[in-house]
């Protein structure tokens, strides 16, 4: 005889099983598919490791010094682009989350969300016809008047394609889905949280810093570290607005540019052949690690401060 206090064990229905197996074996998939293009990148970058420029005719030396530049400017230019579009991002999305009025917060809201569908190419387009020959004249500014800081030093281009161009574009490109990120996160902030601010005399500015902003910033790091993938690995429309020489330099207005990992797989795959495929589906692996770390640090940033995550 069963004990009254043994719990009895659910029976599921057909359709539980088929959809709790559907799940279990989608999230495999998940898994599978990252170990088997992890698995790929390894054995196909091999030969790359111990190539010398007899056999690559891509390297001079060897794959590190390769490589390293084209890392360097992969980072470079996300970090300058992540740097220009998160405290934007943040404002607009307080803007539209607290400030606007209600109509004019959903047109916002729907631009914002057709923004982040436009076409990486079309980013690229509007850089060279439209943005870089508008900045040129501010970056002539720039290097007359502050030349003396390292940054904006250097012989001025006379094109305007120059690293800050294409971390402006990218910062375009990631803006809008760092925006539409925060602007929900601030939405769900506890409205109890910012009536009770309100009531004890804070202005609206001091109630999003103390109930919306802590709140948010699990989310808004998640926002920021996803907008910094995304400008890690973008390629085309860093390959047509850069005016790339793979060199390693800081300076941000001169026709000496680094190139991006992902840039130059395009651009260097389609006459690649022997060891040079080798070669760049090596940097293909270095930018896959990469990636994956910054996703680690962000999944770690966002865990130790979830207890933001549960005020509400």
């Amino acid at each position: 005889m069963t004990s009254p206090t043994t719990a009895a064990k659910p029976v599921l229905s057909l359709g539980d099983r088929v959809f709790s197996r559907s799940a279990v074996f989608a999230g495999s998939m998940i898994l599978v598919t990252l170990a088997a293009v992890a698995l790929f990148l390894i054995v196909r970058s091999l030969p790359a490791f111990v190539a010398t420029g007899e056999s690559a005719s891509l390297l001079t030396t060897n794959f590190w010094s390769y490589v390293g530049p084209l890392v360097f400017g992969t980072v470079w230019v996300a970090a300058i682009a992540l740097l220009i579009a998160l405290p934007l991002a943040i404002g607009i999305a307080l803007f539209i989350s607290h400030y606007a009025p209600r109509q004019l917060a959903q047109v916002l809201g729907y631009v914002i969300d057709l923004l982040a569908a436009v076409p990486s190419v079309v980013y690229g387009l509007w850089g060279i016809g439209v943005l870089a020959p508008a900045v040129q004249p501010v970056y002539t500014w720039l290097n007359e008047n502050l030349g003396w800081f390292p940054l904006f030093g250097g012989v001025v281009t006379g094109t305007g394609r120059t690293i800050l161009t294409a971390a402006l574009v990218l910062a375009v490109m990631i803006l809008p889905i760092m925006t539409a990120i925060c602007r929900e996160v601030f939405l769900q902030a506890p409205t109890l949280h910012e009536e009770a601010a309100l009531a004890l005399g804070a202005t609206r500015w001091e109630m999003i810093r103390l109930a919306v902003l802590p709140f948010g910033r699990p989310g808004i790091v998640s926002a920021a570290m996803l907008g910094l993938g995304r400008a890690l690995g973008e390629t085309m429309a860093v390959a047509m607005v850069l005016s790339a020489t793979g060199v390693v330099s800081f300076h941000l207005l001169t026709s000496q540019n680094p190139s991006t990992i992902a840039a130059n797989i395009a651009l260097s795959f389609p006459e690649a052949y022997g060891e040079n495929i080798n070669v760049l589906i090596a940097t293909g692996l270095i930018l896959f690690i990469v990636t994956f770390l910054v996703n680690a640090i962000a999944r770690w940033i966002v865990s130790r401060r979830a207890e933001f995550s549960a005020a509400n």
